[in-house]
């Protein structure tokens, strides 16, 4: 009987009791998916269609020339795209696996060691999820120059080399693995790095997975440290300069932006695609205690 109500509930194959869900999650899910495709054909339109009224969501005379004059600005600026580009994924990718480390290792002693302070920097690193980046952008600066550190990659990195809502959620995940099951682990002669990578780890892949798209997407968009620690070109990330074409847009110069809008959005995209599933499972598990 359990079985049958089960199969009822939760069908493996198509059941007729399943329409009254598709009528309403179909047309929801393709509301939600306009704003991408509106992104998308906005940087393949030609300047005519970019100011039509009333705007259209589908571009009718597809053209490269939007991306062809980024690509050319950027040359005549003395630094090609490929240089914005380089910086950023190096930026992003070293900051995420930095960011990681510091989160996973952070979360695992806040969690499961015993010492003096430790409920001062929980409460630090709750006090620190409440700090917009603007209330903290002029500490950030003095540690940077204090460090000499201006016009590095870790005047990039530095300063978000640790998120205090990714250290947060992970904690919360490592909270609920048993202590006997670290004790264990012990008893079998793991040590503390052991531990981390061989159940800790494995045991919290979701939150991992949603830190890391957290870290990513902040890591990406952010424009601070080139604005106020880097005075070479060179050393700047392609968000400083897609949004410096964005914010000197003009009419001529709306197709570029259209451009670049889809070249900052892509990467956040993908990652998250990639990361989806894993980050469905870690809103599941924190809404279920």
């Amino acid at each position: 009987m359990a079985n049958f109500q089960g199969s009822k509930i939760n069908p493996k194959s198509f059941s007729t009791s399943q329409l009254k869900f598709y009528f309403i999650l179909v047309p929801l899910a393709i509301f939600m998916i306009l704003p991408v495709v509106f992104i998308i054909n906005q940087a393949f339109k030609p300047l005519g269609e970019l100011f039509a009224f009333p705007p259209t969501l589908f571009v009718k005379d597809p053209t490269m020339e939007n991306f062809r004059d980024l690509f050319g600005l950027s040359g005549i600026t003395g630094v090609p795209m490929s240089r914005y580009l380089f910086n950023s994924f190096f930026i992003a990718i070293t900051t995420v696996c930095l960011n990681l480390i510091i989160t996973i290792t952070g979360a695992y002693a806040l969690s499961k060691k015993k010492f003096k302070l430790k409920g001062t920097l929980l409460n630090m690193n709750q006090m620190a999820l409440m700090f917009v980046a603007t209330a903290v952008s002029v500490p950030r600066y003095i540690v940077i120059v204090q460090t000499g550190l201006i016009n590095s990659w870790f005047a990039h990195i530095l300063p978000l080399i640790a998120m205090p809502v990714g250290l947060f959620l992970v904690k919360q995940f490592v909270d609920q693995i048993p202590d006997a099951l670290i004790e264990a682990a012990v008893m079998d002669g793991a040590n503390d790095w052991t531990i981390v990578r061989k159940v800790i780890i494995p045991l919290t892949k979701p939150a991992l997975a949603t830190s890391i798209v957290l870290t990513f997407q902040t890591v990406w968009n952010a424009t601070e440290a080139s604005n106020n620690f880097i005075t070479s070109d060179a050393m700047r990330t392609l968000a400083f300069y897609l949004n410096s074409i964005s914010t000197n847009n003009t009419i001529a110069a709306s197709g570029m932006v259209a451009a670049a809008a889809v070249i900052l959005f892509l990467p956040n995209l993908i990652i998250f695609i990639m990361m989806q599933s894993q980050v469905m499972n870690t809103m599941t598990h924190s809404g279920i205690k």
